[in-house]
């Protein structure tokens, strides 16, 4: 028999994710009814998922519940903020149980990890889009914003980047024979992200910005929002081992340029890099110094030999095709 619409949110959503004190009302009523701590801000995120642009036609259901919730949990990491619920829309092709069930694994088990309950939502029948809304606080003195960067401060980004693009290349088949490919694959298939990092942040950094249409364009976008210019070591970029299989070039290539990471790249004051390395060891909390904030605008890149040409543009919806 197949399912309603109400035995399909009853089944699979109604007590998805943590359970939480600060929920009143949750799924099931026209809204969800919600306590924000005294002394703190409502931080919000929404992102939308569509298959064939987000994420390859037959992905595996639960990376993409896994996914619509991490790419909203890295925003809010970007601020600093602590995540607490989510709205989920979800527009499906058939009301298909096993898919239901995995994606629902995929979501929740991230959730959880994070103390985030489901708290509401819509289902519709149409082809397959997910999106999700992302709602969490942060006092309001502490948020980190794009727009706090000033010259000289240092450049820092969070994990491996470059990682997930490949790995969706190697998913749509357009990389092959890569050592260490499935690390790559899980990097695009189960992206982490920085939530526990972003909210300690909030003791050093003077920027922050989610990597996720490359890391030059995000740079280039927390820098503009601060009137500044960046410049990057591409010698001083993480890159993974199996990433390195690539060839340098190709690495960096990929490292620059490529979306899908969800790390943060993070802005400090040089009078606190000492301090941020001491309480927040890099070894430990997994993040990289490549550069510097600079008086001049715009983004560049350098290696070894000299000035590098990179895009700087990263992913758009209607220009990117």
């Amino acid at each position: 028999m197949a399912l309603s619409e109400f035995d399909l949110i009853d089944r699979f959503f109604r007590h998805c994710g943590a359970s939480r004190a600060d929920v009143r009302l949750g799924v099931g009523d026209d809204a969800a009814l919600l306590a924000c701590p005294p002394g703190e801000v409502l931080a919000a995120a929404v992102d939308t998922l569509v298959e064939g642009v987000h994420f390859p036609p037959g992905s595996p259901a639960e990376s993409i519940g896994h996914r619509a919730l991490a790419v909203n949990l890295s925003d809010l990491a970007a601020m600093g903020a602590r995540p607490a619920w989510a709205l989920l829309a979800l527009t499906l092709p058939s009301a298909d149980a096993t898919w239901l069930s995995a994606f629902t694994a995929g979501f929740a088990a991230l959730a959880e990890a994070h103390a985030v309950t489901l708290v509401g939502g819509d289902t519709t029948h149409g082809p397959l889009t997910v999106t999700v809304t992302i709602l969490g606080h942060v006092a309001a003195t502490d948020a980190l914003r794009r727009s706090g960067a000033a010259p000289g401060d240092a450049l820092f980004v969070s994990g491996t980047p470059g990682d997930a693009a490949a790995g969706l290349a190697l998913e749509q088949g357009r990389l092959q024979g890569v050592e260490g490919a499935q690390q790559l694959r899980d990097r695009f298939l189960f992206p982490t992200p920085r939530v526990a990092l972003g909210e300690r942040l909030r003791a050093y950094a003077s920027g922050c910005i989610d990597v996720s249409d490359g890391l030059v364009a995000d740079a280039l976008k927390l820098a503009r929002a601060s009137g500044c210019g960046v410049e990057i070591a591409a010698t001083a970029l993480p890159l993974s081992g199996p990433l390195r299989t690539l060839g340098l070039k190709r690495a960096r290539d990929f490292a620059l340029t490529g979306g899908d990471d969800y790390e943060l790249c993070f802005t400090v004051p040089l009078e606190r890099v000492a301090r941020l390395q001491a309480e927040l060891p890099c070894e430990q909390w997994g993040y990289t110094r490549i550069g510097t904030v600079s008086a001049e605008s715009g983004v560049r890149v350098r290696d070894e030999e000299g000035a590098l040409t990179v895009s700087s543009e990263g992913y758009d919806h209607f220009v990117s095709g």
